[in-house]
């Protein structure tokens, strides 16, 4: 079994998706209706900046939304097609659009209010992340309870391999990692985010954003849709809808995934869109497992000339 998996938030660059729309005909169509959708030119901010613009959360999101779909569509066109999907964070809008429960179209204008609703709900400078190395994630979470002080922070990503991703009260976060680090964390790294996502902190933007989810025009998925909140596979649309909405104050549970995956029979994964990050930490879970990545042209051959299993 393939299972396609789509980054998220972290994964931008300039230049992301240039060499895509460059040699395929499927990519360039792709960012043409995203840059209608976006009611901008969405792609330029892919390929040539300026980089302070295409940071802005609002703009990131469905950027690279647009760059994991056009490489999805790339891969179609040339016969690879995934049996299950699953995306970290922003990236299960990518998985959905992919598995068609919602159209890309919509999908770009509602992962752009997305990224605004999230910049929102609190104030700059007032929350933060940072990314706790060499703990398991009980004794994250047990630092965050004994550092919170009745502020929010939690467990934001559960990402394996002993990566585990706090967010929170910027002050709170802080303490966390002090006391991550007293019990026993290799490195408390401070990650430059605009925002802390995937906190309770977030619980306004989720309010704002579930009606419109809930709106969108759906099918049931093709392929089974992994969630981030639970780590479970969603076959139909409405039970995908209420994930996404879940999971914009919820821990992405990534080593879970990755597990669920690797139980539904995975035994090839391939990163579709910008970046390696997720690649990275798959061969860290599911280390028997054939691992591939495409975000350009030069990934292809490698993709397209594996044998079937």
């Amino acid at each position: 079994m393939i299972a396609f998996l789509f980054p998220g938030q972290g994964a931008q660059k300039v230049g992301m998706g240039k060499a895509l729309a460059d040699s395929f005909a499927e990519a360039r169509e792709t960012f043409a209706q995203a840059d209608a959708a976006f009611d901008g030119p969405l792609s330029s901010l892919c390929f040539e900046g300026p980089e302070d613009q295409l940071m802005l959360t609002e703009h990131t999101q469905p950027a690279i939304l647009a760059v994991s779909v056009a490489a999805a569509r790339v891969l179609a066109a040339h016969g690879v097609q995934p049996d299950i999907v699953a995306g970290h964070s922003l990236g299960e809008y990518s998985a959905n659009v992919v598995a068609g429960t919602f159209q890309f179209e919509d999908a770009v204008g509602i992962v752009r209010r997305r990224g605004r609703y999230m910049q929102e709900a609190v104030p700059v400078g007032q929350g933060a992340m940072a990314a706790i190395l060499g703990l398991d994630a009980a004794t994250v979470a047990r630092a965050c309870q004994e550092a919170a002080q009745g502020d929010v922070v939690s467990p934001a990503n559960v990402n394996g391999a002993g990566q585990v991703v706090i967010a929170g009260a910027t002050t709170a976060v802080q303490r966390a990692g002090e006391r991550a680090k007293a019990l026993g964390a290799r490195r408390v790294i401070p990650l430059a985010v605009s925002a802390p996502f995937h906190c309770a902190l977030m619980k306004p933007a989720e309010e704002r954003l579930a009606p419109e989810l809930r709106a969108l025009a759906v099918q049931d998925p093709r392929v089974p849709v992994v969630a981030n909140v639970d780590a479970q596979p969603r076959r139909d649309a409405k039970s995908a809808i209420e994930a996404l909405v879940q999971q914009v104050s919820s821990p992405v549970l990534w080593e879970a995934i990755v597990h669920r995956l690797a139980s539904e029979g995975v035994t090839t994964y391939v990163e579709v869109g910008p970046g390696r990050v997720l690649s990275g930490l798959v061969k860290k879970i599911h280390k028997d497992a054939e691992v591939l990545a495409f975000g350009g042209p030069e990934d292809l051959e490698a993709i397209v000339a594996r044998p079937v299993r």
